[in-house]
């Protein structure tokens, strides 16, 4: 199949989706909005019950007996900066999805996710910065782990510049894949940068080979959290799809009207 370019990608994508099987018959526009009008409401109730049930744990979890009360911050920083990765992974996926699949919904999901992730890396670095200053006695250091944190939050920057400015859609979704795969060799040093350099940060206490090191009284609030803050991700990937669905479509519409009335003025 030839890439898809310019105002053709939106109305090629249902045609391709019914062509596909398994996995990809999902790629139609249409049913995933109806998939997503069901599933929404499930997703944003059970993210804001886990969220409420998170926090209550969190504040009611034992401080730490060397951060005292700060240690709280790490309920909404570890899942911000978990999300972060995430993101990007996911978006590197669809990616993969757009240039060697041409799957129909890959660009739509890698530029609907990009300015979530760079959300979620912002506040990954603030809450970083405001629970660093009482530990580290300041609110920057260019230790390993903030500066490739700090990278990943420049290349989502860069991917959703990259997409806004490009008109053709189909360039756009070529050069923000590349790019968006030219910047995941940065997560693996992000999450290896503790055991690989001397940081401020400490090692892995949560996913490790030998089992957690947190005790349990701070684990569940944390992992209550980082589930809720998931399933919020998630919601918000899948509202900003929609959305992107429907600029689309609406854009193809005015494009043949356009085309329609010279034609009709000829």
């Amino acid at each position: 199949m030839q890439p898809l370019s310019g105002g053709t990608i939106y109305s090629h994508m249902t045609d391709t989706a019914k062509k596909s099987s398994g996995i990809m018959a999902f790629a139609n526009p249409t049913r995933f909005i109806s998939l997503s009008d069901a599933l929404l409401p499930w997703l944003v109730g059970s993210a804001l019950l886990l969220l409420a049930v998170g926090f209550y744990m969190a504040f009611a979890a034992p401080e730490d007996y060397q951060q005292g009360i700060t240690v709280r911050i790490m309920y909404i920083h570890v899942p911000f900066a978990w999300l972060s990765m995430f993101c990007y992974t996911l978006m590197s996926l669809s990616a993969l999805g757009t240039l060697i699949w041409k799957h129909p919904l890959a660009d739509v999901s890698l530029k609907s996710a990009a300015p979530i992730g760079a959300t979620f890396t912002a506040l990954a670095l603030i809450t970083g910065s405001i629970w660093g200053k009482p530990m580290w006695g300041t609110w920057w250091v260019w230790d390993a782990r903030l500066t490739s944190v700090f990278v990943l939050f420049l290349m989502y920057l860069g991917i959703i510049a990259l997409t806004r400015a490009l008109d053709d859609q189909g360039r756009s979704a070529r050069a923000a894949a590349i790019l968006t795969l030219v910047g995941f060799i940065n997560i693996p040093i992000i999450k290896f940068s503790v055991d690989w350099w001397n940081t401020l940060h400490q090692p892995a206490s949560v996913l490790r080979l030998d089992g957690p090191t947190i005790h349990p009284s701070m684990l569940w609030p944390l992992l209550i959290c980082a589930i809720g803050f998931t399933l919020l991700f998630s919601s918000l990937h899948i509202m900003a799809m929609r959305t992107e669905i429907w600029r689309r479509r609406v854009s193809t519409m005015r494009r043949l009207s356009a085309r329609r009335a010279e034609g009709a003025a000829q």
